[in-house]
């Protein structure tokens, strides 16, 4: 498999900010929601203990992120308040989802530990990503390479629309 060199993407993941020793980097899902101005985030809704994010580097178009806006590691250490408003916030996404793109359904989870592929380790956050029927074709088989129809600043006008 071809691997694609995309360093940029350490520059959303971490910041130069060192908040708590030398080796330590604010992540991103604490980061964004410090930003006022939710659209150059990408946020598309605040709740009470958990916001949803667009993916800036999405695998379909409308792929949200749901995070606590507490910084923790896991599932199980979530407060019940957290929980309750992460699911709250990801059923208020899967509407939205479908009200903005009509999609054919969902994948909806969680990568826990580096192995399971998070990207970001110490901050737990699902991923909501819509997909079509078809939507997986020869590019992403063949060419391992993957078509987003729509900028994400489109996308994130419809999405917001749905979120008011």
């Amino acid at each position: 498999m071809r691997r694609l060199w995309a360093p940029w993407r350490a520059e959303y993941i971490y910041c130069g900010e060192k908040p708590s020793g030398p080796s330590r980097r604010r992540c991103l899902f604490c980061r964004l929601p410090a930003n006022a101005d939710d659209r150059a985030s990408l946020i598309l809704h605040r709740g009470r203990q958990a916001f949803v994010v667009m993916n800036r580097f999405p695998y379909n178009n409308g792929h949200l992120m749901i995070a606590p806006f507490r910084h923790a590691a896991g599932l199980d250490k979530l407060t019940p308040a957290e929980e309750r408003d992460l699911f709250r916030l990801l059923r208020l996404s899967l509407a939205a989802l479908r009200r903005a793109f009509k999609p054919h359904g969902f994948n909806v989870g969680a990568n826990l530990g580096a192995v399971a592929g998070a990207g970001v380790v110490g901050h737990v956050h699902l991923h909501v990503v819509p997909r079509w029927q078809g939507d997986t074709n020869f590019l992403p088989l063949l060419g391992e390479t993957k078509v987003v129809s729509e900028h994400l600043q489109a996308t994130y006008d419809r999405l917001a629309a749905r979120f008011g």
